[in-house]
């Protein structure tokens, strides 16, 4: 079973549709439905990236930011909040441009088809979304040929990289690798970054091939608080970024893939060719402009309180922490079997959500919402 069906099965349906509806990352000033039927308004919820929203709480947000400007809107994705979306996440990511997709499976295929080239093949993780999860579709409509590595682990090895580019070039058919796409962190792998270390020495060696590095970044500011990260710094070595807009910023949906001016004008041009130059994305831009505001100072307190809460965990008999290596917000919890009854029942009637465990194992997933009750407080609710 992997982690959707794990998260999915864990869910009552009424959570599930709240997950599904309206995902956004808002800090806890946003506005309260006055029915709470849910409890997902007050509670600590340890699963998801993102605070689960009624849809009305959507409405009365986008009406609040609204009502704080008299202009937002765009016309095909120019001007208005789109526009400033692009610029903030520019100067966040220290590239020259920024675009706009409507989803980050175009801007992933948009971003490895113009390194590529002529070049028919890019190297990728196996655990990757590009790889597993949207349907093929830089080999269906680009004619790339993704080369997967590292089975089963979040990143490849230098010389990993090294061999996949000696198989291609000194083949009797010669195939010269046209981009590398690493993402960071990877969902697959629990949510684990590729070291920044590995990133540098793949780039360089890409560099000195001439080959494209893109970075599926779609989670990339939830290791906010990590130390010595800085969104800059980690995608310097890359010249195209991808990162989401509704997996924790609040959006419905969107993204953001940001470059060189020259390559963000092409992938400009190259979304509209796939049919994604919408004609408004104000709305979701508003939204996560809303929520970028603060955003890793927010996180990074998510960071420090949930590294607080494993360690409180594991002072706990009949509890043992796994955390995951180069995690970002998701970690592991061994539970001994009489500590498992009522687990879940119990934290409920705490305002604390959890998935199901699964063979004694629940997976913790932190966000947002980590920051509603002093940590103190949650590792006591595990502990009664």
């Amino acid at each position: 079973m992997d982690r959707r069906d794990f998260l999915r099965s864990s869910l009552t349906a009424g959570s599930l549709a709240a997950l599904a509806a309206a995902p956004a990352a808002w800090a806890a000033a946003s506005p309260k439905s006055p029915q709470d039927p849910e409890h997902i308004n007050r509670s600590v919820i340890l699963m998801g990236d993102d605070l689960p929203h009624y849809g009305r709480d959507v409405l009365a947000r986008m009406d609040a930011i609204l009502q704080t400007r008299d202009k937002a809107g765009d016309a095909y994705l120019k001007r208005g909040a789109v526009e400033e979306l692009e610029q903030r996440f520019a100067q966040l990511l220290g590239k020259e441009d920024a675009a706009f997709m409507p989803t980050g499976t175009l801007a992933n295929q948009v971003a490895i088809r113009l390194l590529c080239g002529d070049k028919k093949r890019a190297l990728v993780q196996q655990e990757s979304h590009v790889y597993c999860d949207e349907s093929d579709a830089v080999t269906t409509l680009s004619a790339i040929n993704l080369v997967p590595l590292a089975p089963d682990r979040a990143a490849p090895t230098l010389d990993e990289v090294n061999a996949a580019i000696a198989v291609s070039e000194k083949a009797a058919y010669p195939l010269p690798i046209g981009a590398i796409s690493l993402e960071s962190p990877v969902r697959r792998a629990d949510g684990a970054m590729v070291p920044f270390e590995v990133v540098q020495a793949i780039a360089e060696r890409a560099r000195a091939k001439g080959i494209g590095m893109h970075l599926d970044g779609a989670r990339l500011l939830l290791n906010s608080g990590a130390e010595g990260f800085g969104a800059a710094k980690y995608a310097a070595p890359f010249d195209t970024v991808y990162v989401s807009l509704y997996k924790y910023l609040g959006a419905p949906f969107g993204a953001i893939l940001a470059g060189t001016k020259a390559n963000v004008a092409k992938a400009r041009d190259t979304r509209h060719i796939f049919g994604g130059t919408i004609y408004h994305g104000w709305q979701p831009a508003l939204l996560a402009l809303d929520a970028l505001h603060g955003f890793e100072e927010r996180f990074a307190r998510v960071r420090a309180a949930g590294d607080r809460l494993l360690d409180g965990l594991a002072k706990l008999d009949g509890y043992t922490v796994r955390r995951v290596e180069h995690g970002t917000n998701i970690h592991f919890v061994e539970i001994a079997e009489p500590r498992r009854q009522g687990l879940r029942e119990r934290l409920a009637k705490a305002d604390i959500m959890i998935v199901e465990p699964r063979d004694g194992r629940l997976m913790l997933m932190f966000n947002e919402s980590l920051l509603r009750k002093p940590v103190d407080a949650i590792v006591k609710a595990f502990a009664s």
